[in-house]
């Protein structure tokens, strides 16, 4: 299987399957989940919670705590993880899947469409086999860090991509963090643009669609961000699923720009 996001009717055909749940309620794992599912929850596995303004609201765990946690898991190199929530993967399946990519994990999937709406679930918990910590030495997918996006964003060799909803980007509302508006320099296309009636569109659309966005600049030279580092991660799998890898995320996002009072803001 080559493409990073999974159909519903090709998870029997997986071997060695570890499906992780990454919902974004706290209860709703433990009100039932798909049968052999482990909880991997944005705040307290995909992320390390301190001062948003160093790193923003969701930056990534020190290596080794998410290596032992994948251990935990159960997860080795020849399993086939697929993880799904109930956003059509943007919260927060795509973060897991991204941070797993990350540690060299190739066989890590999306659910398409999220968790299906007819799934059979249930409250038992998984009986998991503790494996050791996953053999990696370091992050391998690109990010960039808050001092990188400020001499990117007026650099033409690159785009700056923010991909949260076109009322947050101008500014015009902001429900999580606490100033509105946007980084000068970056465009705006929402992850929302890369789905059709909660389902992925096809790698040739998601192709067209972000080859016109980044007009001739090179994947590897696209910096993706969002709020806080997990939505960003949708549009990282949209432009993998499409063929245009090496794009890098920006984990403290908007949630770490706004917060430091020396940088410029867009409305």
């Amino acid at each position: 299987m080559t493409s990073p996001i999974v159909d519903p009717s090709d998870l029997a055909t997986l071997p060695n399957l570890i499906l992780l749940d990454a919902r974004g309620s706290a209860d709703a794992y433990t009100a039932g989940h798909l049968r052999g599912a482990r909880q991997a929850h944005a705040d307290t596995h995909l992320s390390e919670q301190h001062d948003p303004a160093h790193g923003g609201r969701h930056p990534l765990p020190p290596l080794d705590r998410w290596l032992a946690q994948l251990g935990a898991w159960g997860i080795e190199p020849s399993s086939n993880v697929v993880v799904y929530d109930d956003q059509s993967g943007a919260n927060a399946a795509a973060r897991a899947w991204w941070m797993l990519r990350s540690v060299g994990h190739e066989r890590a999937f999306v659910l398409d469409g999220g968790l299906p709406a007819d799934a059979e679930l249930t409250t038992d918990l998984p009986n998991i086999t503790p494996q050791p910590p996953y053999p990696a030495e370091r992050w391998l997918r690109p990010t960039v860090s808050i001092d990188d996006i400020e001499r990117l964003r007026t650099d033409s060799a690159w785009k700056v991509l923010d991909v949260r909803s076109e009322p947050r980007f101008r500014g015009e509302s902001e429900p999580i963090d606490p100033i509105a508006g946007h980084i000068p320099g970056a465009v705006n296309l929402p992850f929302t643009e890369n789905l059709e009636q909660g389902r992925f569109k096809s790698p040739e659309a998601l192709r067209a669609q972000y080859e016109q966005l980044l007009g001739g600049v090179a994947p590897e030279h696209l910096v993706v961000h969002c709020g806080s580092g997990i939505t960003a991660c949708h549009t990282l799998l949209a432009l993998e699923a499409a063929g245009l890898e090496g794009a890098s995320l920006y984990v403290g996002s908007w949630s770490e720009w706004c917060r430091n009072e020396e940088r410029p803001r867009s409305a």
